[in-house]
């Protein structure tokens, strides 16, 4: 198996290599520990830190880590793992050609192979929608929309693009970022999928600790958006409880102010939120807030899994989304991410402009 598969295993060629070596992926998992523990790493390092870490010194191992931790990651089947993984796989694709293309102009993945940037292009069906310029590149509109939909910056807006001829100008590096975005949605593309029994068997432990690690996570770090329409059910249910003015248990009160902490508001946005509820006080819901942020206390607290809105009885009128998250940020963020960013408009915004 080629080095330069192992580097970009999401490239049509790789998944044919894997194919016409009849791997048993059955008998992988059943008797390769190593491809089993670099696909877990593959995962984890998605969680952790956004890429999926360094490659195994062996090509085989690095290039069959990657289906199996494809099938790990359909094993779990959760809407914010699949995004995360994708995300991972696509930053460490970008990472590898936007250095290798600075160091020689070209897409160098070993001593002996190479991956051009046309070839790459053509991969993504991208080359006969682009073409280069004097200062950069223009590429198709449509082909634009579809790659550029994820970034979330005022410059990517295509109201702040000059679009002539259905054509949009980019520079290399935006070239390199819509390339990433299409690694990340041929990743994320049939995720999940169906596993076989023997297979999934052989990986449970690996699934349960891959759980584990997600119910554990702190998923509140990236969100800084404010939009109650995407709120989880549970939470949509106890902020329209306290613009009700009910009264709400300590429990109910401390999930409601953890998760609107945990989604980027601070405590003086919190307590105008909540001061139309008699039972929430301005000093005492302001003290909450600041004890759950850590300003007051030894401990920065997260919004609690949906395995503790259960059981203390705060997780209400469940959807479809529900049944496949195990926190309520999780659900808040795949909400975020199917949403079509012209309709998010950030609660505060929306006051700002109020006023």
């Amino acid at each position: 198996m080629k080095p330069l598969h192992a580097r970009y295993p999401f490239l049509a060629s790789a998944r044919e290599a894997v194919q016409d070596a009849g791997v048993d992926l059955a008998a992988v998992v059943a008797d390769e520990q190593q491809v089993v523990q670099r696909a877990l790493a593959r995962i984890e390092g998605a969680l952790q830190a956004g890429t999926v870490g360094d490659p195994h010194r062996r090509p085989r191992v690095e290039l069959l880590s990657y289906p199996v931790a494809r099938v790990l990651v359909s094993l779990v089947d959760e809407h914010v793992l699949t995004r995360k993984y994708a995300r991972a796989e696509a930053a460490t694709a970008h990472e590898r050609f936007t250095d290798a293309v600075h160091e020689d102009t070209e897409l160098k993945s070993t001593q002996t192979e190479s991956l051009s940037l046309d070839a790459l292009l053509r991969e993504f069906d991208l080359a006969s929608a682009l073409r280069e310029t004097a200062d950069g590149y223009r590429v198709e509109v449509g082909t634009y929309l579809e790659h550029a939909a994820d970034q979330r910056e005022d410059a990517w807006r295509l109201v702040n693009r000059d679009l002539a001829d259905g054509e949009v100008p980019i520079s290399e590096g935006e070239l390199f970022v819509l390339l990433r975005q299409a690694v990340q949605h041929r990743i994320e593309d049939g995720l999940p999928f169906d596993v076989p029994d023997a297979i999934a068997a052989e990986l449970d432990a690996e699934r349960e600790h891959i759980s584990e690690q997600l119910a554990d996570l702190d998923l509140t770090r990236e969100i800084d958006t404010v939009v109650p329409e995407l709120f989880p059910p549970c939470m949509k249910y106890l902020l329209d409880q306290v613009q009700k003015g009910e009264h709400l248990e300590h429990h109910s009160r401390f999930a409601i102010a953890s998760f609107l902490t945990s989604i980027g508001m601070d405590t003086d946005e919190i307590v105008d939120l909540f001061q139309v509820n008699p039972g929430f006080g301005e000093e005492a819901t302001r003290y909450q807030v600041d004890h759950i942020r850590g300003e007051t206390s030894p401990t920065e607290y997260s919004a609690p899994s949906c395995a503790t809105m259960q059981s203390y009885g705060d997780c209400v009128n469940m959807d479809d989304l529900c049944e496949q998250i195990s926190h309520p940020m999780a659900y808040y963020e795949a909400k975020l991410d199917d949403s079509d960013e012209d309709d998010i408009v950030d609660w505060r915004e929306r006051q700002e402009s109020k006023s």
